[in-house]
């Protein structure tokens, strides 16, 4: 397995060919799209990812390259419950199947476990890594038990509390006439 730092950009048929094995460690500085999702903090956070290439058959018995990934990192994003920070732990494995053409990929996808992508001689693993990891963000990043207490309530400090108006059943019912015997 030769040691990359920054994923290359790949010939997926070669790799799969060949039963390329590729890993290396990162850094979150590298991405742009991870960096304003954990709004710059974490940049010298480490990213591990391992890409594996294979040949496996399809359906008729015909090689299809596949590459299998393996991606961990951890990243600092906003608790949504008490809006402090949280780290949060990502670990993606996935499976892509590659096909020749983008219109047999958008087709086989929607059928197909996997991923269905299109063959590239110069497939771009760095992206392909990146948008796995955003795409295994939660929706609402959170502590599992926040470390400070959440403030369910807030009060501006030159806040008038607007005096409660009597209740109009309670006005009516000053105005009833005693019944005489």
């Amino acid at each position: 397995m030769k040691p990359h730092q920054r994923p290359p950009k790949l010939d997926v048929k070669h790799a799969g060919q060949s039963s390329q094995q590729l890993a290396g460690q990162d850094v979150l500085a590298n991405y742009e799209r991870l960096m304003e999702e954990t709004q710059g903090l974490g940049e010298a956070n480490v990213l591990n990812w391992t890409a594996r290439g294979a040949l496996q058959p399809d359906a008729n018995g015909q090689p299809q390259p596949w590459l299998f990934l393996d991606v961990s990192t951890i990243l600092p994003l906003t608790c949504q419950r008490c809006l402090g920070p949280v780290d949060v732990p990502v670990q993606i494995e996935r499976a892509f199947r590659f096909v020749e053409t983008e219109a047999q990929a958008e087709q086989e996808d929607d059928e197909s476990p996997e991923d269905v992508l299109v063959l590239s001689r110069d497939f771009d693993l760095a992206a392909l890594i990146e948008d796995e990891v955003l795409m295994d963000l939660p929706v609402v990043p959170r502590h599992d038990t926040c470390p400070l207490p959440v403030k369910l309530a807030a009060v501006d400090a030159d806040f008038e509390e607007v005096a409660q108006k009597p209740s109009p059943f309670a006005v009516l019912a000053g105005l009833k006439v005693p019944a005489k015997p």
